[in-house]
């Protein structure tokens, strides 16, 4: 029989179900992901970085757990909170189930709770702080340490998952290939990672395109030296507000280089040339988030991850044009530069919900670095309709 493990958050509600994978306390920012599929994507996120995971869809682990399609080299969340765990896996590319799994990263997850409620509980009233423990049973203590917890606003969880040195990256899709793409042979791009999903960089070396990661903490003549035809900022965890040390090389080389930023990299370029961000109610999460496409006229369904957002008056004013917005609360969802090669998305278009709804992004970046100017409406447009 299962060990008894609790959630306790800030709001004195503490939920009580069935532990599995490993044991001990930990804590974070309790959020929900409503996608069906992709646990182990959500798991090896480091934009998760300090975060306690809870799953809407109410079975997980039924296809386990394979080597090939993480995300990183470890799992990320700080917990992970679902309905029902599969007691069986079954699927030709698993290695192993998603117990053990945790267990060997040292992750504690929590089901058996009514994963509704919670939820419910943090849409009306927000992402709050939780502490999740197989070895705490008395709730008020629980509680009094949820209340403790580090807040996510003004956090800087990138220290927790940025590389210590430069590398290159040249695994490209493989057997997930996409066949047709806008071509970057020859062409070099520096990938600032505050944190990096690894099939952005996938989608990247799928075009031909040679990648050397640099850390976010990186100064501005570093990235020069390396003489780029783009500079790439990537997703990550934590408050774009105090990423002062990633946002002064971009700053550096906006006027140089043509830069994409997703997620984490978008609010940090709309920091860069001026805008504001804010933390959202609950964020976004999941994989099937719509976005209108303002240039195209299309809706894209996307997959998210992110608790801040890029503030619209502030953007405008600083010179952005906004491409892309949420369809379920109009926030923005990406942005081009009016005069400068800069575009950057909210979302993530190498995640493949759609399937491919969003990959267009990635050609629109190579065609940037090309022409020096940041993609038309009609061009993205066009690039778009190759992959519908």
């Amino acid at each position: 029989m299962s060990a008894i493990a609790k959630l306790a958050l800030e709001d004195g509600t503490v939920f009580t179900g069935r532990a599995f994978g490993a044991v001990g306390t930990s804590e974070g920012e309790v959020v929900f992901n409503t996608s069906m599929t992709g646990y182990q994507e959500i798991l090896t996120d480091p934009s998760y970085e300090g975060q306690i995971v809870t799953m809407t869809y109410p079975l997980i682990g039924n296809y386990g757990i394979n080597r090939r399609d993480v995300e990183s080299k470890r799992i990320h969340v700080a917990g992970f909170i679902i309905k029902e765990l599969s007691p069986i896996y079954s699927n030709y590319r698993a290695d192993l189930g998603l117990d053990e799994y945790l267990k060997q990263n040292n992750v504690i997850g929590l089901q058996g709770i009514d994963t509704r409620a919670l939820v419910r509980k943090l849409r009306i009233g927000g992402a709050m702080r939780g502490i999740l423990s197989t070895e705490i049973v008395d709730d008020a203590a629980l509680v009094d340490k949820a209340r403790h917890a580090a807040q996510m606003a003004g956090a800087d969880w990138v220290q927790a998952v940025k590389p210590t040195e430069n590398y290159t990256w040249d695994e490209d899709q493989g057997d997930w290939s996409q066949g047709k793409v806008e071509r970057g042979d020859g062409l070099h791009v520096v990938a600032l990672d505050c944190g990096a999903k690894s099939n952005i960089l996938r989608h990247l070396a799928e075009r031909g395109i040679k990648i050397t990661v640099l850390p976010p903490d990186t100064t501005a003549d570093q990235i020069l030296k390396l003489r780029p035809d783009g500079l790439f900022i990537s997703n990550g965890p934590g408050d774009p507000a105090v990423l002062d040390y990633a946002i002064k090389p971009i700053k550096g080389v906006l006027d140089q280089i043509p830069t994409f930023g997703i997620c984490l990299g978008h609010q940090l370029l709309g920091r860069a040339i001026g805008a504001d961000t804010y933390k959202l109610k609950f964020g976004h999460r999941g994989g099937n988030q719509p976005v209108m496409n303002l240039d195209t006229g299309r809706v894209e369904i996307t997959s998210q991850n992110h608790g801040f957002a890029v503030d619209r008056k502030s953007l405008e004013a600083a010179g952005g044009v906004v491409t892309h917005v949420n369809l379920n609360d109009q926030t923005v969802e990406g942005f081009r530069h009016g005069t400068l090669p800069v575009f950057s998305v909210q979302y993530h278009p190498e995640a493949s919900p759609g399937p491919h709804d969003a990959s267009y992004l990635f050609d629109a970046f190579v065609e940037m670095m090309k022409t020096k100017k940041a993609p038309t409406g009609k061009r993205l447009a066009e690039l778009q309709a190759l992959r519908t």
